[in-house]
């Protein structure tokens, strides 16, 4: 059985740029259980994937549990967040096993896409519907939809961003020839379409100018730690609404104020979006570059066509 290191690990499974959440909060921890993982059993991707579901399953399960009666209302939100927490670990892990053993197939990454989803719809419902029946505030029930709205767009923004990219780097890679591009482009194609990613961040022009000031040093810093820039994505969405939202009714504890689950819910939709508003920003100004682009290709081509052909 070969002998996997951490610095391997990180090498071979870690993004380039990610969230913030996940660097500091996730791949400390993950890295290390894959070493574990890989090293002493045969735990495959798909049946992390599936703990990870049980995981998700016990938090919705936990935030529900107030609802009942049952033991202190507090225990059961922080148990619920810990569990979300340690569900989207293994969530990490089944996609760091999977590079790292070659193991992962395009049907895997459909069931981790689709039981994320489900982990997150159905533990913000269960945290929402339970705050509801608890204190019979409206006002819970009124987020529900707000928060799901937002965790949609998201993805669908994503995508549809990833697909118009796509399609204007095709379109130039055809009018220049470029058939290396077209080749990888293609490939890509066939990767995100099986691994749907909602936090895909468009990567600078080579010709770009680098940002300068405090948003130059701040950016440069993030990168040099592997954080991107667009510092709330979906997955400081989710964690915030299933993991910090809950924790805080520890604040119930030593002030008169049950819990600041709502405050934070306004706090992750308006973030979110205020984000999804600046890549559609970005994706603006890059459509108009790309039309400047294309008329000049198009130019190019057909002077090159009616250029006489050499030789006397």
């Amino acid at each position: 059985m070969p002998r996997f290191t951490f610095a391997q690990v990180k090498e071979e499974t870690y993004k380039a740029k990610d969230a913030w959440w996940t660097v500091f909060l996730v791949d400390p921890l993950a890295g290390r259980l894959v070493v574990w993982t890989a090293n002493r059993t045969d735990i495959t991707p798909n049946q992390l994937t599936l703990g990870a579901g049980v995981l998700g399953l016990l938090s919705a399960v936990s935030f529900l549990m107030p609802a009942t009666g049952t033991g202190a209302d507090w225990a059961w939100l922080v148990a619920g967040a810990l569990l979300f927490h340690l569900s989207f670990v293994l969530d990490c892990m089944d996609g760091k096993i999977a590079r790292l053993k070659g193991t992962g197939t395009v049907f895997g990454s459909w069931v981790d896409f689709v039981f994320d989803r489900i982990r997150f719809f159905g533990c913000v419902m269960a945290l929402l519907v339970g705050q509801w029946m608890v204190t019979g505030h409206a006002v819970y029930l009124l987020a529900a939809p707000v928060i799901v709205f937002f965790d949609l767009l998201r993805y669908l923004n994503g995508s549809q961003i990833a697909k118009t990219r796509r399609g204007m780097r095709r379109t130039l890679a055809e009018l220049a020839g470029d058939t290396d591009r077209l080749r990888a482009d293609a490939a890509s194609a066939v990767l995100d379409d099986a691994s749907p990613e909602d936090d895909s961040v468009a990567e600078p022009r080579a010709d770009a100018p680098a940002p300068s000031g405090v948003y130059g040093r701040v950016r440069d810093f993030l990168l040099t730690h592997r954080v991107r820039p667009h510092l709330f994505s979906g997955i400081e969405y989710e964690m915030f609404l299933c993991v910090v939202a809950p924790v805080t009714v520890l604040v119930s504890l030593f002030t008169p104020l049950n819990s600041l689950i709502i405050p934070i819910a306004v706090f992750s939709v308006l973030a979110l979006g205020f984000f999804e508003v600046v890549l559609v920003g970005r994706l603006w100004k890059d459509t108009r570059r790309f039309e400047v682009r294309r008329r000049e290709l198009i130019a190019a081509g057909a002077v090159a066509q009616g250029a006489p052909a050499g030789g006397s």
